[in-house]
């Protein structure tokens, strides 16, 4: 989501830090993405819930599902996005980047691995159609065109049941790309989760950490992803 809110700076003094925490299950290798949370990789992974808006407020019928595995190389996400209505680009393309994706659709993750500069984070979003689109972000000092020649080299793959009114979104993350740091269990990073749904009369927002502010980049209020071989 992207546009100015001035109030931002005021509003996001008051966090610290968001109290989310996911963990990211190891897998010894990796695997075929299937947008599908009952796939082998995926059934024993619980996920956590995201379910109301920037302000804390229900959003009903749109709880959505997170999940998260890792290998020494990747970060997978997988997102169950139940919905009411669909708001799709007209011919979508999945071979190219889709600038300003965000008008449509999409599941959103914004993660960061430096604690110290926490305004400098990447944003990559996957729609129901399997478009995508990566973002290199820096509040401070926005990189040319928004960060949008940044690339990742993440893989996507979307699965839409237009019966249950449930769309699907996995992401396959290089871990290079978004952590300077050796691959290794304990490893967290800074992250939120958001999804922007339906036409733009009845648009919802869905946030995993809420802001406090209609917009998406306030990094401290981000939680945090935790890399681990076993859970709890």
């Amino acid at each position: 989501m992207h546009k100015p809110v001035f109030a931002i700076l005021a509003a996001a003094s008051l966090w610290a830090e968001g109290s989310g925490r996911i963990e990211s299950i190891y897998s010894a290798k990796g695997f075929a993405l299937t947008a599908d949370p009952s796939s082998p990789q995926w059934r024993s992974v619980k996920p956590i819930i995201s379910d109301k808006d920037h302000y804390g407020k229900l959003v009903d019928g749109h709880r959505t599902e997170i999940r998260s595995r890792w290998t020494d190389t990747h970060l997978y996400i997988l997102f169950t996005c139940p919905y009411r209505e669909l708001n799709l680009k007209d011919n979508p393309s999945t071979a190219d980047e889709t600038n300003k994706l965000w008008n449509w659709d999409v599941a959103e993750v914004f993660i960061g691995s430096d604690f110290e500069h926490i305004w400098q984070y990447k944003e990559l979003q996957v729609s129901p159609q399997g478009e995508w689109v990566d973002l290199d972000i820096d509040r401070r000092t926005p990189l040319p065109e928004g960060g949008s020649k940044w690339n990742s080299g993440f893989q996507v793959k979307a699965r839409l049941d237009k019966e249950k009114k449930i769309w699907y979104g996995e992401m396959e993350i290089p871990l290079s790309a978004i952590d300077p740091r050796p691959v290794r269990a304990g490893n967290e990073m800074r992250v939120n989760f958001f999804r922007i749904q339906g036409a733009k009369e009845n648009k919802k927002y869905i946030v995993w950490q809420e802001t406090g502010v209609l917009n998406n980049h306030v990094p401290e209020a981000f939680g945090r992803i935790k890399l681990v071989k076993n859970s709890k």
